[in-house]
């Protein structure tokens, strides 16, 4: 019998014992590999979704608050601004492209987003079925979006007020689907894309009188603009110009979301704190166990030296006994991480919320089994030792 086997049989004799100390590892592993994985995922999907936008300019408030209602869709927006200062500012030879976006209404839970063709450029978008719009109450669905609400191309659907699924119902404007997307793992999936005009189509109804149509047409309003800079120049100095001298406000994506990201880090350090203590006494309930094993099996340890066994070979033995466990405890500690991150998915689905995936390995995660390998060595240290220092006569005289 080698040293595997014999180890493995050791553990196998303590089954209470043995669960208990892979459950405490899995526990640590767990704990620690899920913040990495969603921490992971969720700054991949953020970064995906503000590719390609440089600048976010709306109304003036909160700017972290701008960037989650103009970009993410995860939160309401700070207000409308006008029309006519989103024009001005197009005209600026320090932005290369202004993408506008005007919110308000949703249809089941799922953000009517009034823009133009260029938004779905910004994400590579393109056509599963369909075409985009050529007209008013024309719309394309985002993938997910089409999926959920089982539209296709020739449905037609009324929007609700509001972003939030529950509104008052726009029941005179029936939007009638042209295209749907194909995925492209952005916040373009969960979206329902139509023309600005469409918006204010809605919300202003059909007036047909000229001056009243004239005055209705110089108040229109916009949400957020999508600023695409011209050059470096442009991050210098056309934010603070916005900020100091318009009544609108702009907020970089990098900078804030890197401000979302050290305020969620808080959170995350302490639930990474947690896992840690949990390894800690994972390695400590390893230590008293092989410890306190080690004086069961005392007399087995001296035979083995009398048949031969060099003293290495006993501390390996006992070394071998914890990083099985550790292997078993990793194991289960990954399947447990991504088990919760496949609740949370299943959480945010239902909030229409960022995706993520459940199910997705990385090589990464293998730097994940050090805390628990190194747990067990070092619990495993002192009890190697003491092992292979035993006295051989005195335990045999003992046992005589």
């Amino acid at each position: 019998m080698n040293l595997m086997q014999l180890a493995w049989s050791y553990l196998r004799a303590r089954p209470l014992g043995t669960l208990l100390n892979v459950l405490l590892l899995a526990l640590g592993v767990g704990t620690i590999g899920f913040v990495r994985i969603v921490d992971d995922q969720i700054g991949d999907s953020l970064t995906r979704d503000a590719r390609g936008i440089d600048l976010v300019v709306g109304a003036k408030g909160s700017p972290i608050q701008l960037i989650l209602a103009g970009i993410y869709h995860l939160d309401v927006p700070t207000g409308n601004i006008p029309l006519k200062s989103a024009q001005e500012l197009a005209k600026n030879p320090l932005i290369r492209q202004v993408v506008p976006i005007s919110l308000g209404d949703s249809f089941r839970g799922f953000r009517i987003v009034g823009t133009s063709p260029d938004y779905i450029a910004i994400y590579d978008g393109s056509f599963e079925t369909g075409r985009v719009w050529s007209d008013k109450l024309q719309a394309v669905l985002g993938a997910v979006a089409a999926a959920r609400t089982g539209l296709g191309v020739g449905a037609r659907f009324v929007g609700s007020h509001g972003v939030t699924e529950g509104g008052p119902v726009h029941g005179d404007s029936v939007y009638t689907v042209v295209g749907v997307l194909k995925p492209t793992g952005t916040v373009l999936d969960r979206l329902v894309l139509v023309n600005s005009e469409s918006v204010w189509f809605v919300h202003e109804g059909n007036v047909t009188e000229p001056d009243e149509r004239k005055v209705i047409e110089d108040e229109r309003q916009v949400t957020v603009l999508l600023v695409q800079y011209a050059s470096p120049l442009a991050a210098v100095s056309l934010p603070r110009k916005i900020n100091t001298e318009t009544n609108m406000q702009a907020a970089s994506p990098a900078y804030e979301s890197a401000r979302l990201f050290r305020m969620i880090g808080v959170g995350a350090d302490v639930i990474r704190a947690f896992g840690g203590v949990v390894l800690a006494t994972a390695a400590l309930s390893l230590f008293i166990a092989l410890y306190h094993a080690l004086n069961e099996r005392a007399y087995d340890i001296a035979v083995l030296r009398t048949l031969g066994a060099h003293r290495i070979n006993i501390a390996v033995m006992v070394m071998v006994e914890a990083l099985m466990l550790a292997i078993l405890g990793s194991a289960l500690g990954l399947l447990l991480a991504h088990g919760l991150v496949a609740i949370l998915v299943w959480w945010m689905a239902q909030q229409e919320s960022l995706r993520i995936s459940a199910w997705t390995f990385s090589l990464g995660e293998l730097w994940l089994l050090v805390p628990a390998f190194l747990a067990a060595a070092l619990a495993a240290l002192i009890p190697s030792w003491r092992a292979a220092r035993a006295n051989i006569s005195a335990t045999l005289t003992r046992r005589a």
